[in-house]
């Protein structure tokens, strides 16, 4: 909605806005469903587009709208349209013929223009000060929740206009989660202390996570980092020697499997059970996917998506880290746009901070 038009209704909003934010695109002209509590708010954001006030009766207005534009058949995005609102639809305009589409706008997503990028690498840099000018307060004895709420303050006050998603503050054993919630638990000496979390500006999103050490590393820990940094160099690499070779970009699926294999040859592949990463826009997961399960086509680009080998040993450590790449291929560049250190990071006493 947002892409297409301008248009964006607050996150969750979408579940009381009934059927505004729906939008029609014609061959002359884009058409914006909205009631009265989205009449101002959609002349401000989509001057470009026409409004059409409808309420809670969609298909009683259907034959209008569609008519207004000339149109025959609509394609109809069928993944977010339940199968009563399609049958009304059709059953209003018969004459109107609707074909279920999808994936059109997700693949056009993926390819990010200049603007694009230049506000994913703002929302990293907000990011990257934050969990920055966190360092110095990390102590031993405060709790999870409170690391997670100071971070979203810092980043809310350090130029977001909100967080990509909830703040994941997790330690020791916790770490092992790979999509953990900060809870009341005291961060202990000696164990890892895992950041997951993301910037919002003018609408885009970052995403970064990274594992620092409490106080003296143990062995253990240092060794899984170390692992899962080889795995995220090693995903890099093959990138950057795509681009600079001038050959045909991998494919997400051949990206996780580069990265991927480091962490099997080393033992923990049971360990490591996500993707190695995930595209990130106006939505923190988008297209493209570097996975298992991914398109075997090469990578889009320009584009920017996440690199996020883990490894979670279960009662014991977990290890992420997580950056944010920028691929474009014709200008021969692979740049990670998040700038946060990723060689090991030690805190919590006096003298210790990177």
């Amino acid at each position: 909605m947002r892409y297409l038009t301008g248009f964006g209704l607050g996150t969750g909003e979408e579940r009381v806005a009934g059927h505004s934010g729906r939008f029609l695109v014609g061959a002359d002209e884009v058409v914006v469903l909205a009631d009265s509590r989205y009449t101002i708010q959609v002349r401000r954001e989509a001057p470009g587009a026409r409004v059409f006030e409808a309420y809670g009766d969609l298909a009683g207005r259907w034959e209008e709208l569609v008519g207004s534009v000339g149109a025959r058949r609509v394609g109809v995005e069928s993944g977010f349209v339940s199968r009563a609102l399609w049958d009304a639809l059709a059953a209003a305009a018969p004459s109107v013929e609707l074909v279920p589409v999808e994936g059109w706008v997700e693949v056009d997503r993926a390819v990010k223009e200049p603007s694009e990028v230049e506000r994913i690498a703002a929302a990293c840099a907000v990011a990257d000060r934050s969990l920055a000018a966190l360092l110095p307060e990390i102590r031993p004895g405060a709790t999870e929740a409170e690391f997670a709420l100071r971070l979203e303050w810092l980043i809310r006050t350090g130029g977001a206009e909100a967080l990509a998603f909830d703040v994941a503050c997790l330690s020791g054993p916790e770490a092992a989660l790979p999509h953990g919630s900060p809870g009341d638990r005291s961060v202990l000496a000696g164990a890892v202390l895992l950041f997951d979390f993301g910037a919002q500006v003018e609408g885009y999103r970052s995403d970064m996570t990274r594992t620092l050490f409490v106080g003296e590393p143990s062995a253990r820990d240092l060794e899984v980092y170390e692992l899962v940094a080889r795995s995220q160099r090693a995903a890099v690499t093959m990138l950057e020697d795509a681009v600079h070779g001038g050959g045909e970009l991998p494919s997400g699926r051949s990206v996780d499997a580069v990265a991927r294999a480091v962490i099997v040859d080393a033992g923990h592949g049971d360990q490591f059970g996500h993707g190695t990463g995930h595209g990130i826009g106006l939505a923190t997961h988008e297209a493209p996917s570097l996975g298992k399960s991914a398109v075997g086509t090469p990578l889009p680009s320009p584009t920017v998506f996440s690199v996020e080998p883990g490894v979670y040993l279960e009662g014991e450590t977990g290890v992420r880290i997580e950056d944010l790449v920028f691929l474009d291929a014709a200008a021969g560049r692979v740049e990670l746009l998040t700038r946060f250190p990723r060689d090991v990071v030690v805190v919590g006493h006096e003298g210790v901070g990177a």
